[in-house]
């Protein structure tokens, strides 16, 4: 039928997109500008970062991985989640007056412990080492480095103490030797310091400096492979980079702002700082001219007096350093001489980034001067005023309350770390807080991480043994959702909105776990809601959560491996699925167990029940397996890790006899209040003020006090006081007489027996 002619022409409504608030957009702190800032790279969705690295002269410790780990995080969840292509740079400092000075001090130690010296010699070079040492120490300002000198002048007298006295003993020659390798051992620092002022002029090989560094790198690449933490796309060294150093030294004199002085070459702070276009101390100007972070920052071996007197203003800075004997040097236009601190990091970023960069990270101890001059030297060299544009700092770390720190021997090594604690439960103690605050290590700090990677572990193995009793595929793989399934549905995009929020947000991992941690709680309540009731749960929901929980973990670092729910277990072989593999046999087993279990019940046969619990308790956990027994059915099995399972038990046992020596004590202090209570009772009321001499000189006749210590009599109102004591105590007294009487001595109850 043809449509009528004059019907009215129909259109299609305009399409409106929906009003809601739209995706947040990332957003990051920048120490440049102390807020935080859209993050918008120079180029698309590449970014280009530099993060400075270790100077390799000790063991790493968790002063570093706050750093190292918390820059791991923050690259993966740009990399793995927002998208962005990261061209990630880091340095290793292989030249530095640390190195030197180590390098140094550790050749002439070994050296000096070579040499063929009697005990006697021995305690003299110590009793001359410790008068620089002292001179050292009155002269430190800082308080913290102060009572470190303190202690080891402490413990190198005690030393030198004790070798005295063996040695006017005349004991034996073992105890002698034992004694001095005492004395040698404390006075270690005071000693090398000696030495080092004595010899270490003469010291000219670089290999003793170069094998120092090595050997320490090679250690940190160790420790961070241990951590989990990605290698970086480029890594440069200092010793690898002295052309260029020289190269950009020589461009920021010709550009005015570098000068010369006795074969050294420093930075010109001021004519900078005024030059049109030019800032300096961006990140913390409040610290210009602070003279002690300047000093700390040029170096132990260039704040000698002659050293300081080079330059033109205290708040210039070394960009070149001319070589003492006994430092590492190379040629350059001044002189034999090595790059400062502060340049090498400058040249290398440059080298490999040019002459700007989207994001520099490093340790929030670095920003002045180190990270200060960096931008100087860099935006002198390239004249410009936007080297960096984000500049990220990790908080510090602290120990009790006290900043970690290698020159304060205040601190933890790695390797010592993950002694107690996995790699991820560290990792996840890092995630639980902000990556730019000060975070404290401590046990209870720690316990927080262990605590939270148990609750999502327990999460991933109920909902795995949920898993396997479903079909994976075909219409019984799909439940219907009534209200409880649309509830804990919202939920999980509840905890997904604010996660994407929470990484947005400055990438705050600590409010993006608290949400994970919800979420999994309401999925705990779900599950117990549905055994409740004796219905299945939606296996699928659970498993989309638990997939995302997985995946979000893994984003961090915190997982390792490609399967789609829960922690991998350590050890299985690459591309080996253990759970899918053994699964099947444990699932027969606990059936079987069940049955022979049911079987004992029924027979009474107590020793068959043991062997049961046996299985449960002792024999399957050294494989990793755990079995929790349930009302009905087999017992649930739940994969875990061996060590995992090892560490609850020893933390069960631990948490089992603290128990029991908390039951003891308390016993033991109620016996003892019982005892104290049964001895007062026995002291008869005129007996129980006569003994407090120290109180009163005079007493009536019922032992009441009439004067105090002093001979003055006692006032009224004190009389009362020790009245209501005195009737107090004569309750008691009656009280224990009746029980007397009333109970017959052993005396009594052994004749009555033997008249029997």
């Amino acid at each position: 039928m043809a449509a009528p002619t004059d019907a009215k022409k129909r259109t299609q409504p305009p399409w409106e997109p929906p009003s809601g608030a739209g995706c947040p957009k990332l957003h990051l702190y920048n120490s440049l500008t102390r807020r935080k800032e859209p993050f918008v790279p120079q180029e698309g969705k590449k970014v280009t970062w530099y993060s400075c690295g270790p100077t390799v002269y000790d063991a790493s410790h968790m002063g570093h991985a706050r750093s190292y780990i918390s820059f791991d995080i923050l690259r993966r969840v740009l990399t793995y989640y927002f998208d962005y292509d990261i061209l990630y740079v880091m340095n290793i400092t292989d030249i530095d007056d640390k190195i030197i000075k180590r390098g140094r001090t550790n050749y002439l130690m070994d050296r000096y412990l070579l040499e063929a010296s009697s005990p006697e010699q021995r305690l003299k070079d110590v009793q001359e080492a410790m008068k620089m040492f002292e001179s050292k120490l009155n002269k430190e300002t800082n308080p913290d480095k102060k009572q470190m000198y303190i202690g080891i002048a402490k413990a190198t007298t005690e030393a030198t103490e004790g070798l005295q006295s063996t040695l006017k003993s005349q004991k034996e020659g073992s105890e002698i030797e034992k004694s001095t390798k005492v004395m040698l051992e404390a006075a270690r620092d005071p000693l090398c310091d000696w030495l080092d002022a004595e010899h270490g002029s003469e010291v000219k090989d670089k290999s003793i400096f170069f094998k120092l560094t090595q050997h320490w790198e090679r250690e940190y690449h160790k420790d961070m492979d241990a951590l989990n933490v990605l290698p970086a796309d480029v890594l440069t060294r200092v010793s690898e980079y002295v052309p260029e150093v020289i190269a950009y030294t020589q461009k920021i004199v010709d550009n005015g702002f570098g000068y010369e002085s006795n074969g050294s070459v420093y930075f010109t702070t001021s004519k900078f700082d005024t030059a049109p276009g030019h800032h300096y101390a961006k990140l913390v100007p409040e610290a210009f001219g602070d003279q002690e972070a300047l000093k700390e920052g040029e170096g132990d071996l260039c704040i000698s007096q002659d050293r300081l007197s080079e330059k033109r203003s205290a708040n210039d800075f070394a960009l070149w350093k001319a070589s003492k004997p006994g430092e590492p040097a190379w040629d350059s236009p001044w002189g034999q001489g090595r790059p400062g601190w502060h340049i090498e990091c400058s040249v290398m970023a440059s080298s490999i980034l040019g002459g700007s960069m989207d994001i520099h990270t490093g340790g929030v101890d670095l920003k002045f001067p180190h990270h200060d001059n960096e931008l100087a030297q860099a935006e002198a060299h390239y004249d410009n005023d936007h080297w960096v544009h984000y500049f990220l700092h990790s908080g510090h770390l602290t120990i009790a309350g006290c900043k970690m720190s290698k020159s304060l021997k205040n601190f933890v090594t790695i390797k010592d770390a993950l002694k107690q604690y996995t790699s991820r439960q560290i990792r996840l103690v890092f995630l639980l807080h902000s990556w730019k605050d000060t975070l404290d290590y401590s046990a209870d700090t720690m316990d927080v991480a262990v605590q939270y990677e148990k609750t999502v572990n327990e999460f991933f193995l109920n909902v795995k043994a949920i898993l396997r009793d479903a079909p994976s595929s075909g219409p019984e793989a799909f439940e219907k959702w009534n209200q409880p399934e649309l509830d804990l549905n919202e939920k999980f995009e509840t905890c997904r909105s604010k996660v994407n929020e929470a990484l947005c947000d400055s990438v705050d991992t600590k409010m993006a776990l608290e949400s994970m941690r919800a979420l999994i709680g309401q999925c705990n309540v779900y599950m117990q809601e549905r055994r409740a009731a004796k219905a299945p749960p939606n296996r699928r929901l659970l498993q989309n959560a638990a997939v995302y929980i997985t995946k979000m973990l893994r984003v961090f670092g915190a997982i390792e491996g490609d399967e789609p729910i829960g922690f991998p277990m350590s050890g299985a072989a690459q591309n080996v699925n253990v759970e899918e593999t053994v699964m099947p046999y444990l699932q027969v087993l606990s059936e079987f167990r069940e049955q022979v279990r049911q079987t004992a019940r029924q027979q009474k046969a107590v020793d068959i029940l043991k062997l049961c619990d046996a299985l449960r308790d002792d024999i399957l956990p050294d494989l990793g397996v755990r079995l929790e027994d349930r009302e009905e059915g087999a017992a649930v099995v739940k994969l875990v890790d061996k060590e995992t399972i090892l560490r609850e038990r020893q933390l069960a046992k631990q948490q089992a006899e603290e128990k029991q020596r908390k039951k003891e004590e308390a016993k033991r202090k109620e016996q003892e209040k019982q005892a104290a209570k049964d001895a007062q009772r026995r002291i008869p009321p005129s007996q129980m003020f006569l003994q407090e001499t120290s109180k009163y000189s005079a007493f009536d006749d019922k032992g009441m006090p009439t004067h105090d210590a002093e001979g003055k009599e006692l006032s009224g109102k004190q009389i009362k006081k020790l009245a209501k004591l005195y009737q107090a105590q004569e309750k008691l007294y009656n009280e224990y007489l009746k029980v007397s009487e009333a109970t017959p001595s052993n005396d009594s109850v052994s004749a009555a027996t033997n008249l029997s």
